[in-house]
């Protein structure tokens, strides 16, 4: 069961993010899934949708690479990069058409071979530094 679902995880970025087929999250996400991005929960395909869709409002040329794979027991764990362009102003800044990456992890529960709960985390500070062309803010490591 494990190497269906890496592969199911894997199938999920390339036609949802990098194919950017919408119908897809109809076809693989349950009614009952829940997806947790960052601080947002989302149940099922129609609230995950408006987020897709704020995404691709903001991005283009979206291209998710998996860069690892993890699978134990029900969970699976999937470390990605991305590579997209900043084409719109989906998350109220105007588009800069800037090409960005980034990097992410997701992790999914399956129950019956399907998505159950997803916790994904990605780089986000990065993605809005790359926008800004700012410089990131170095830590200071000295011992007082």
């Amino acid at each position: 069961m494990s190497e269906h679902q890496k592969q199911t995880i894997i199938r999920w970025f390339e036609e949802v993010w990098n194919k950017g087929r919408r119908q897809a999250i109809d076809e693989m996400l349950p009614p009952d899934c829940i997806i947790h991005d960052g601080g947002a929960s989302l149940k099922g395909p129609e609230e995950f949708k408006k987020y897709f869709d704020l995404m691709r409002s903001a991005f283009s040329e979206i291209q998710v690479t998996p860069e690892e794979v993890i699978s134990e027991g029900a969970l699976v764990c999937l470390r990605w990069s991305v590579k997209m362009r900043h084409t719109g102003d989906g998350l109220g800044m105007p588009a800069t058409g800037r090409n960005l990456q980034t990097t992410g992890v997701s992790i999914v529960r399956f129950t019956d071979g399907r998505f159950a709960e997803a916790w994904q985390n990605w780089d986000m500070m990065g993605v809005m530094q790359q926008i800004r062309q700012a410089e990131p803010a170095k830590l200071n490591m000295q011992a007082p």
